[in-house]
């Protein structure tokens, strides 16, 4: 199994990871998920299909992969029997392999998740009244040091590829049982003219928001294709309306993350001068307040209807006074900003240096940027007893002893027979 170095990385403020190749598989078979629909056909026609026939194997396979849900090639009921085989012997259909999932009391489920090179990271699904939103990782580790984060006290090993991006996705919908059923309808069953709309029976999944371990404007491309088969109306179809990317504040990548992925646009803002946003969020001494509140004014798509989000943990005399409320929504107005704020109690973990605001005085924090027409809610903390809340990620298996992952993976094994 291939072995990944850590990243070179030029400096904590401004890393500029490095693109490494998908990891080849000992069988020499291609891992499908994760491609786009004509890099299939070239695959197809490589492998020995005509133009014409990789064309419509492609379009068949890329139906099954992505709106099916089949992780076997012998389900796909109308490609000729003949030719399943010829795809099992050239093929994969994968997903990443679940090493831990855990349930919270809350009914917020976390899954711990390992790539094919030996490497973790977590996603997870947050169930609401009205509401199912998974929250995915872009990258294995994180290297923007947020000194609220627990994910920041880990090291940026690599960025995930496509494939492990949008098989989050897929693994979640197969947990949940999201796959639709019956008889196939066609191909054209699903049509939304801002590329989704399709809805499973009964489904819980509804939304997305990239914002689990990483920064995914670090790792831009990968995030892109990802979300692009998310959003595809002939593979996952959830619209561009459910899925919200959020980012540190990587002020160059913004204007083409509005462009080229069009998708709800959320900033970890946290302070509003320079003193404190330096501290608790490093990446402030790159792009500034100012220059991050300028991105967002002009970030493609952003209207009242859309607005952006500004996520604002609450730290214990560190950012949450009445003028720190007050400041921020002067910055608001001054940038004309179409904007709305998620409030988050601050999540604590082993080591972190900071307190959690009392419910007072976010109470207060909250009245005060409501009171100036902008909405304000605080968020409630889920999943905090298996660590899972914003700001809790760090791979599962850093926190366990040898003996204790040992004892999950005999566990395992039984489960499997």
């Amino acid at each position: 199994m291939a072995d990944t170095a850590l990243m070179s990385i030029p400096g904590l403020i401004d890393p500029v990871p490095t693109p490494r190749d998908i990891t080849p598989r000992a069988d020499g078979r291609i891992d499908l998920i994760g491609l786009p629909k004509p890099r299939i056909t070239e695959l197809f026609a490589a492998a020995g299909l005509d133009a014409k026939a990789a064309k419509l194997r492609a379009k068949q396979v890329f139906h099954w992969l992505y709106h099916r849900g089949v992780t076997d090639f012998a389900a796909m009921t109308d490609i000729a029997k003949d030719m399943r085989p010829w795809l099992s012997e050239r093929f994969v259909i994968g997903r990443p392999e679940v090493v831990l999932s855990q349930h919270s009391s809350d009914g917020t489920r976390k899954w711990l998740l390992k790539t094919a090179d030996d490497h973790e990271y977590e996603m997870v699904f947050i169930p609401d009244e009205s509401r199912g939103t998974l929250c995915v990782s872009s990258q294995v580790g994180c290297t923007l040091n947020c000194r609220f984060c627990h994910t920041g006290t880990m090291r940026l090993v690599r960025n995930l590829t496509p494939g492990e991006i949008v098989g989050q996705v897929m693994l979640a919908r197969d947990a949940l049982g999201e796959w639709p059923k019956g008889a196939m309808q066609g191909f054209d069953e699903v049509e939304d003219d801002d590329g989704g709309g399709y809805s499973a029976d009964g489904r819980l999944l509804t939304n997305i928001v990239m914002m689990g371990m990483g920064e995914p404007l670090y790792n831009f491309d990968n995030v892109r294709d990802a979300l692009k088969l998310v959003m595809d109306g002939d593979g996952l179809g959830l619209s561009r309306r459910r899925i919200t990317l959020s980012t540190s504040g990587v002020v160059p990548m913004m204007a083409r993350a509005g462009t080229e992925i069009g998708v709800n646009l959320a900033v970890s803002l946290h302070a509003t001068n320079k003193a404190v946003r330096d501290e608790i969020v490093p990446i402030n001494r790159k792009y500034g307040i100012e220059e991050l509140l300028q991105a967002c004014a002009d970030y493609p798509g952003a209207s009242n209807a859309r607005r952006i989000t500004f996520e604002y943990v609450m730290l214990k005399d560190k950012n949450d006074s009445d003028a720190d409320a007050r400041e921020l929504v002067r910055l608001i107005k001054l940038y004309n900003l179409p904007a709305k704020v998620n409030l988050i109690p601050f999540n604590p973990w082993p080591g972190a240096i900071y307190e959690c605001s009392s419910p007072e005085r976010i109470r207060r924090f909250s009245d005060i940027v409501f009171d100036a027409g902008i909405s304000a809610p605080v968020r409630t903390p889920r999943g905090r007893d298996i660590d899972a809340a914003c700001g809790q990620l760090k791979t599962t298996a850093q926190k366990m002893t040898r003996a204790e992952l040992d004892r999950l993976a005999d566990e395992k094994q039984a489960a499997l027979g």
